[in-house]
């Protein structure tokens, strides 16, 4: 294929794919604590892809049916994507997945979620009894947080350019 048949100006960062061991616990947090919505379940053999992302995205499309926002899903930025293995969520051996910030498995850090207003998101994620890695009073950098979500995956948490 020639370099001149696609143009990288149009390309988009689609989606972001964690593994998670319950998504009767992950799906729930991912739209109470931070808004987003479950907008389409893709089983497969063994597991089963649940796709979630912020309203607002879709556009034209916020209200549309789940059907709708699915056929634009790869029209669109900022997707996650939560891949569940079936029998996690019941195995009492299975120890978790690597989150990325801790050996063995360290490579991936987080992602990161912005917010209208910082303060008032750590408050409210105080008052859901959100577990924090790094709250923006700790450390050297006041502007940032960073909450755990129920697999233990990094979030960071940014405040809005106004």
């Amino acid at each position: 294929m020639s370099s001149s048949a696609t143009n990288t100006a149009t390309y988009k960062f689609n989606h972001t794919m964690f593994r998670i061991k319950d998504p009767k616990v992950s799906i729930p947090w991912y739209e109470n604590v931070l808004g987003m919505k479950k907008f389409k379940e893709s089983p497969g053999g063994d597991f089963t892809n649940y796709f979630l992302a912020f309203p607002g995205g879709f556009g034209d499309k916020a209200n549309a049916s789940d059907e709708e926002k699915a056929a634009v899903q790869l029209n669109r930025e900022g997707v996650l994507e939560l891949c569940h293995n079936w029998g996690t969520e019941s195995d009492s051996s299975f120890k978790g997945y690597a989150s990325g910030n801790e050996d063995p498995g360290r490579g991936f850090g987080h992602i990161a979620i912005t917010v209208d207003n910082l303060e008032a998101a750590v408050k409210r994620f105080d008052e859901l009894g959100v577990k924090f890695k790094k709250r923006p009073e700790e450390g050297k950098m006041r502007h940032i947080a960073f909450i755990y979500d129920p697999d233990g995956y990094w979030i960071e948490i940014l405040a809005q350019q106004k």
